[in-house]
């Protein structure tokens, strides 16, 4: 029998492997700026076209490469990271499996320019589907610039599956902030199809989050430091006031790698126990560094999870060490009636030296002076016989004298009325109340009840063959799905004027979106005043959405609007009116009156698709008089 098992072509092995390292175009801006990263560079300039499907550029000031390492680096394994299987535990760079760059140049165009500092000449070399085009010498400035064209190309199934543009650079967004979170001492530049996003300089950690999330970041921050035998946690959490529904701004990064631990982020949920309102989230901005012997970080293709060896241990100084940053900042209650506020330390005065206070003396005051204005004269009075006043003592001062003006009583307002009770006898009243009527008693006809809401959550409408209930969460959510998405594509929706208008701030990126969906918004009754690079001023809203809702209802938008796929100006459409829907929706546990639930049933059995809701779930079930029937004959 012939041998049936043969070895897999490397530019085929490449493909395979570009699946678990290259996802999305996100997957390569990670990859490439972590390389950037690892070079020793101060400077590191991110280019995307079309939201990395058409290009994806990182340049670089780093020490760049020579011409063996340039063609050696596009080779599987091939990594400068690490020598021995020792080194995955002693790590001090982000990379070190040696795939990436195989990976990528598998499924892409890539051209890659580099130079080192004490070279004259650099190195360009072009790479298309794992196949060498061409290599040359060149005039290069320090450092390497790597170009990733055509993302997928050969791979069509790959590339059909790639979200919107939206979606897309929404990732390539998240990889960025990551990168440049970790590394606050480097400068990082995005541009966005020729417009730049990001330029943030060079600083400390609490300005490079601040210039990342925008200004009002700075008031939500409350400082975390503690340092231990097994770690040292240094960063920010926010303020309990500032939690969103949405899992948004958190962040944990061990040894400057930013990773994701649903362990570690229940311990910041319970150090925040009693603090946050039901569904919403804490943001926090956490940094970990912990011995890299006593961590695994290869356990995931995007590196992303990382192994401890004492989590416990970790999970505790977490805790207690957020739980003592937000009671030292007067942020979670302190249940002790005999401590006195104002006599705590503040926690920037802490560690400081106390001095001696200074008093100061008013060298020139003195209480003894005599001033004859402040001071009463004093008379004495003799003479007479002393049984008269000869020893008696007056003090005369010299103070203002008061005239009483002499008003009249109140009497006076009774002058001349008439007391006689004669009049008021003849003054007559009615003695019945007056319930009279428009219609006669016999013309009104009482109607009875036509729906009933049951537990709440259920409305209940007794039909000729039986009755149908109705889920009101799910048929309010088709009815406003379909006023949305008319008002949307069809006709602009009626909007109401804000008497103050209402300042919201978002960051850069989710303003952005925004303004990509600023038309489909203003068709369904929002009015935008002003957009800033962090704010955002509305001075109208749609006529069924309260003022108090708006901030929310933009936030739960932003976030649908990345999880789903927006392909066209009408399937974008479609999701805004799904979100916007969803939150306005009537929720379970409200109590409807009888008209609100008549408007609810005749409302939806108006719409097109009255039978599932706009996430295809049934919005009514139908019972019949035989099927009630038959339960009773049991």
């Amino acid at each position: 029998m012939s041998s049936i098992i043969q070895l897999l072509p490397d530019h085929v092995a490449n493909q395979i492997a570009a699946g678990e390292v290259v996802q999305r175009p996100a997957s390569v801006v990670k990859e490439l700026m972590e390389n950037s990263v690892d070079a020793g560079s101060t400077e590191i300039k991110l280019v995307v076209k079309d939201a990395g499907k058409t290009l994806i550029q990182v340049i670089d000031n780093g020490k760049g490469m020579s011409v063996t390492d340039a063609r050696l680096c596009f080779e599987r394994h091939a990594t400068s990271k690490i020598r021995h299987a020792e080194d995955l535990f002693a790590l001090g760079t982000k990379g070190f499996r040696g795939e990436a760059l195989a990976s990528i140049a598998a499924i892409a165009h890539v051209e890659m320019k580099t130079k080192q500092d004490q070279e004259e000449l650099g190195t360009h070399i072009v790479i298309e589907g794992s196949k060498f085009v061409s290599q040359d010498v060149a005039v290069l400035p320090k450092g390497t610039s790597f170009s990733v064209k055509n993302l997928f190309f050969n791979i069509p199934a790959r590339r059909n599956f790639l979200k919107s543009d939206t979606v897309e650079f929404r990732h390539v967004v998240d990889e960025f902030e990551r990168v440049a979170m970790a590394h606050a001492n480097i400068h990082f530049v995005l541009i966005h199809n020729g417009s730049e996003m990001f330029n943030l300089p060079a600083s400390n950690t609490r300005q490079r989050i601040v210039n990342i999330f925008g200004g009002r970041t700075n008031e939500k921050l409350v400082p975390v430091n503690e340092t231990t035998e097994i770690v040292s946690i240094n960063g920010f959490v926010c303020k309990p006031e500032f939690a969103k529904k949405n899992r948004g701004e958190q962040f944990f990064f061990v040894n400057d790698r930013f990773i994701k631990s649903a362990y570690l982020h229940h311990a910041v949920m319970a150090a925040y126990e009693g603090l946050l309102k039901d569904g919403t989230q804490p943001g926090y901005y956490l940094y970990l560094d912990v011995p890299p012997n006593t961590i695994d970080i290869n356990i995931h293709p995007t590196k992303t999870e990382i192994k401890f060896d004492d989590e416990h241990a970790l999970y505790a100084i977490l805790r207690s060490a957020i739980k003592h940053s937000l009671g030292q900042f007067n942020v979670a209650p302190v249940l002790d009636f005999d401590r006195d506020a104002t006599l705590d330390t503040p926690y920037d005065y802490e560690k400081k030296d106390v001095g001696m206070p200074t008093i100061q003396v008013d060298s020139s005051f003195n209480p003894f002076a005599d001033d004859s204005d402040d001071k009463p004269t004093q008379t004495f009075s003799g003479g007479g016989s002393r049984s008269s006043s000869s020893s008696s003592f007056s003090s005369s001062y010299s103070s203002p004298t008061f005239k009483k003006d002499k008003m009249p009583s109140w009497e006076s307002l009774y002058n001349g009325l008439n007391t006689s009770t004669d009049e008021i006898a003849e003054i007559s009243f009615e003695s019945e109340e007056v319930t009279g009527s428009l219609f006669n008693d016999e013309e009104v006809e009482q109607t009875a009840h036509k729906t009933y809401q049951i537990h709440k959550k259920y409305i209940v409408s007794p039909i000729k063959s039986g009755m149908v209930i109705i889920d009101q969460k799910r048929a309010h959510q088709r009815v406003l799905y379909e006023q949305f998405l008319a008002n949307i594509t069809v006709q602009l929706g009626s909007s109401q004027q804000l008497l103050f208008p209402l300042t919201l701030h978002f960051n850069k990126s989710e303003l952005g979106i925004i303004k990509e969906m600023k038309e489909s918004l203003q068709n369904t009754g929002f009015v935008f005043d002003e957009f800033s690079d962090d704010h955002i001023v509305v001075s109208g809203l749609p006529v069924n959405v309260a003022e108090s809702e708006v901030s929310i209802l933009l936030e739960e938008l932003l976030n649908d609007l990345e999880q789903e796929v927006p392909d066209t100006s009408f399937s974008q459409s479609d999701s805004i009116a799904k979100s916007m829907s969803r939150s306005l929706a009537v929720k379970t546990g409200v109590a409807l009156t009888e008209k609100e639930q008549e408007t609810m049933v005749n409302a939806l059995f108006a719409c097109k698709e009255p039978g599932v809701s706009p996430f295809n779930k049934p919005t009514f079930i139908t019972l019949s008089v035989e099927d009630l029937d038959k339960r009773f004959a049991l």
